[in-house]
């Protein structure tokens, strides 16, 4: 759970940038021409900066947890370090009764090699370290050895720095973090929304006292079915008593961290009845790029193109561009005839460029592009199309997208495996998607342009 908040706080750091970028765009046309905001331009202007209060109370909320959760952990610590010093008091008190004490680590005594090689490297243990250094005299008094197998290599173990383990590298969730997130209602396995489908209609009267315009306007409804996310481990009781470090803490989340991953590609790829993702959407604005040999300066236009037709088919703007990492590291790639390159960090006052460069990330936000924030999604396909090497890039108006989403929810039970000796490690969760509200907010721009670049 800590390593899943913390990617919702990373998400939500990476979104308030977002926000303050659009916000100071605001203002650069009225500095430049050195003149008042207008009334459009003070409205987004206070949008923005009220996204950015939010915004701020989430991440807040979120550092908090967080807090709290790393409370709870530093605790843990320290009662398992309680408990060892105890269990270490209980062998000093039997070892004053031993008058000459044989080989240090012999074949059925009481210390461990293993365990005095924990304590002494991670926790500092003095008599863990005490009884290591005896045992390395013991063996030098009895003969030579190397560490070479045969000749006393097998007593050489291994050392395991389990404190620092190897956690599975995982994209996070991207897009599913960039449209509008709700509540998942309790209750239900579909939530439907009224539509209007057909509207009323307007004219102009053709004389005094005649009839006017009237359209009756027609409904209709949008619904979402509500899906299962979820995994399962089982593990031994003898690991989770045996391990110096928590397996249960590591495998939950690890859990947590495919659920992101699960969760994001349901909202990109997902392609059943009442929960299409993005790239499925019915009816939305598909702008097709065919060229053997990509360029930049071709691809441009389509994003232009993708641009405008959600502000002439939904009337309103898109806000987010998200592509594959692979796709924007093409896009830096790209110079000019000079060898500039077109995609250059801000700070640099770029003058004609292609787009501007933000952070230099994995996921999340990297820059803009024709005025749009560009969130790079490794969950983004990238064996589509005929050649199966195709990826896509998505411009969407976020707000239109609604990501239903319910309380993840991690459990162990004891009780299904006792037979076993063996603990079920559960996370789950509920989501829904209502991304088909309105067809026209997503343009995805596909085809054998968008083939894996070369570099």
């Amino acid at each position: 759970m800590l390593a899943y908040l913390r990617k919702q706080m990373t998400a939500a750091l990476e979104a308030r940038a977002a926000l303050k970028t659009e916000m100071d765009s605001v203002l650069t046309a009225p500095t430049a021409e050195n003149r008042s905001l207008n009334d459009d331009e003070v409205a987004k202007f206070n949008e923005k900066r009220d996204g950015l209060k939010a915004k701020d109370i989430e991440i807040e909320e979120y550092r908090t947890k967080i807090a709290d959760l790393e409370g709870d952990e530093q605790r843990e610590q320290r009662a398992a370090q309680v408990l060892a010093e105890h269990q270490q008091a209980g062998e000093r008190r039997e070892r004053v009764q031993v008058i000459s004490e044989p080989e240090t680590y012999r074949k059925g005594g009481q210390t461990s090699y293993f365990r005095d090689l924990f304590r002494a490297q991670v926790k500092g243990n003095r008599e863990s370290i005490e009884r290591l250094a005896r045992n390395d005299r013991e063996v030098q008094e009895q003969r030579a050895l190397t560490t070479t197998d045969g000749a006393g290599g097998e007593f050489v173990p291994p050392l395991w720095m389990v404190q620092d383990y190897v956690a599975l590298a995982r994209a996070g969730r991207v897009a599913a973090d960039r449209v509008r997130p709700q509540p998942l209602p309790p209750g239900t396995d579909t939530i439907s929304l009224p539509k209007v489908a057909t509207g009323t209609s307007t004219a102009e009267q053709a004389t005094q006292n005649t009839a006017v315009s009237d359209t009756d306007a027609t409904t209709s409804s949008v619904s979402a079915a509500v899906t299962t996310i979820a995994g399962k481990q089982v593990v031994a009781q003898q690991l989770l008593d045996q391990s110096p470090i928590n397996m249960d803490a590591i495998l939950l989340a690890d859990l947590a961290a495919d659920y992101a991953v699960r969760l994001d590609t349901f909202v990109l790829t997902n392609n059943a009845a009442n929960k299409r993702g993005l790239l499925s959407v019915t009816g939305l604005n598909a702008i097709t790029y065919t060229d053997a040999t990509p360029t930049v300066g071709e691809l441009y236009p389509k994003v232009a193109d993708g641009i405008q037709q959600i502000h002439t088919g939904r009337f309103m703007p898109a806000d987010t561009i998200l592509m594959h990492p692979r796709r924007w590291a093409w896009f830096t790639a790209q110079v000019d005839t000079a060898g500039r390159p077109l995609v250059v960090p801000v700070a640099n006052m770029p003058q004609n460029v292609l787009a501007a460069m933000g952070d230099v990330i994995s996921e999340g936000f990297v820059g803009t592009l024709q005025g749009l924030p560009v969130y790079v999604d490794p969950n983004i396909p990238v064996n589509l199309g005929a050649g199966t090497n195709e990826d896509r890039i998505i411009i969407l108006r976020s707000d239109d997208v609604i990501l239903f989403e319910g309380t993840p929810r991690s459990e162990a039970f004891r009780e299904t495996k006792a037979d076993q000796l063996s603990v079920l490690l559960r996370f789950f969760n509920y989501a829904a998607l209502h991304s088909e509200r309105y067809p026209k907010s997503i343009s995805v721009i596909a085809g054998t342009g968008l083939i894996t670049p070369t570099f």
